[in-house]
């Protein structure tokens, strides 16, 4: 993710967090990447000074709390506040990775399995927040950030606890995504239920499936009155037909015909398993696909192959359709880390319905906020120093073998390590 360096009027210190960089604005405030004194990153969301009253207070001493209350591995945890601040502020866990709405956008939309894996991880976070008796509310593809260890949910801004009458909104006012909302929501009724944020997760995974949501027009009157009409059915162009079923069932007219979050989790699991897969190696797959640079490893192999270093692993054919091997036993890499020197990458996403490709892209990668925007990936190999250093020319003519040169054991080393980090067992 790229930061953008902070102006003059920006404060260098929020508590006890030292302000780095710029990484996103939201409609209330700043938010800034920050570093606690133990050397911790975080996102630090400060209320911009023109608006803060005791409205806005309220409203961030309400997320506070809602914020304390959340927890599970698929929320950006809450690390520091203080509403009472001649600035209010808040500190989250900083999440390194491009948002969902980013990512596709910048690669296009993911295959059909890792809109699975995506739509149970969330679905299985959304249960826990249902749990505490919350409501998400809003959320949309801006809010599911792409982090190196799985997808998590930030922003939790608009949160509510489930049946509650209390609102700090005005009378008839709608607040929230339009193109992500649920009718029920969109029509204002009260109380909401835990089905919203069931109708959300489905605008989400159309999104990382097709590129598009639900509804879309450019005029926002149009768009609530498609939203709340029910016989204006969703758009689902270009949904993987396997897709189709799940995604039609979550994105109900009536909030009672849709799913809930365990059952989401149930369907793609089954969906998932019928390819061959367990979940938890499906949700492998999404981490590698969406966190790794996509140059990583397709980077490595034309710098060894200029030096004359063939691949020491063989290139795997298998058809797209085929049953994944058993990948703790298989002597041959996956198409998904290796491709020959000699080959051009193929252009695009990678085919259905397994992802065993990498889509090559531009080596400098578009990324996302926290909110918006983030900083760079330190672990992008694209930096000199991580490459396979080009060997000096002494004069002598090439050796016939590299199998045991420097080169090649620093090359086979950085193969090793690809295809054990992106492993699926």
């Amino acid at each position: 993710m790229q930061t953008t360096p902070l102006s003059p009027e920006d404060p260098v210190r929020i508590g006890g967090f030292e302000l780095l960089g710029r990484i996103g604005q939201g409609g209330m405030g700043q938010v800034y990447l920050g570093e606690s004194p133990g050397g911790e990153p975080a996102a630090v969301k400060v209320i911009k000074p023109s608006i803060v009253d005791s409205t806005s207070r309220q409203r961030f001493a309400q997320e506070i709390e809602i914020l304390k209350t959340v927890w599970g591995a698929r929320i950006a945890q809450l690390l520091d506040a203080d509403a009472d601040a001649e600035q209010p502020w808040l500190a989250t866990e900083y999440v390194e990775g491009p948002d969902l709405g980013k990512h596709v956008m910048t690669h296009g939309p993911l295959p059909a399995l890792l809109v699975l894996s995506l739509g149970a991880t969330i679905a299985e976070g959304l249960g826990y927040v249902h749990k505490q008796g919350l409501l998400h509310r809003d959320l949309k593809p801006a809010n599911i950030l792409l982090g190196p260890n799985g997808p998590k949910i930030i922003d939790f801004g608009l949160a509510v606890f489930a049946e509650s009458s209390a609102s700090l909104t005005a009378a008839n006012t709608v607040v929230g995504t339009p193109s992500c909302m649920p009718p029920e929501q969109a029509n204002g009724e009260k109380p909401l239920t835990s089905a919203v944020d069931v109708y959300a997760l489905g605008t989400v995974l159309l999104f990382a499936a097709t590129g598009h949501l639900p509804y879309h027009a450019t005029n926002i009157h149009v768009l609530f009155r498609m939203v709340t009409d029910p016989a204006t059915a969703p758009d689902l162009t270009g949904t993987p037909p396997e897709l189709v079923p799940l995604l039609t069932s979550m994105l109900s007219h009536q909030a009672q015909a849709r799913p809930t979050v365990s059952e989401v989790v149930q369907h793609c699991r089954a969906l998932v398993e019928a390819q061959g897969l367990k979940l938890a190696q499906a949700r492998r797959r999404l981490t590698t696909y969406t966190a790794a640079p996509p140059q990583e490893f397709l980077t490595l192999l034309p710098a060894a192959a200029s030096e004359g270093v063939v691949s020491p692993l063989p290139v795997p054919s298998r058809p797209a359709d085929a049953p994944p091997t058993d990948e703790s036993t298989s002597e041959a890499a996956p198409t998904l880390f290796l491709t020959s020197p000699h080959q051009t990458p193929p252009a695009g996403p990678p085919a259905e319905p397994e992802p065993t490709a990498l889509a090559p892209q531009s080596t400098q990668r578009t990324q996302s906020t926290q909110d918006e925007q983030g900083t760079p990936d330190k672990q992008d190999p694209s930096n000199a120093q991580d490459l396979p250093r080009r060997a000096r020319d002494t004069g002598r003519p090439p050796a016939r073998s590299l199998r045991h040169s420097a080169q090649a054991r620093r090359t086979a080393q950085q193969l090793r390590e690809a295809y054990a980090a992106r492993a699926g067992f």
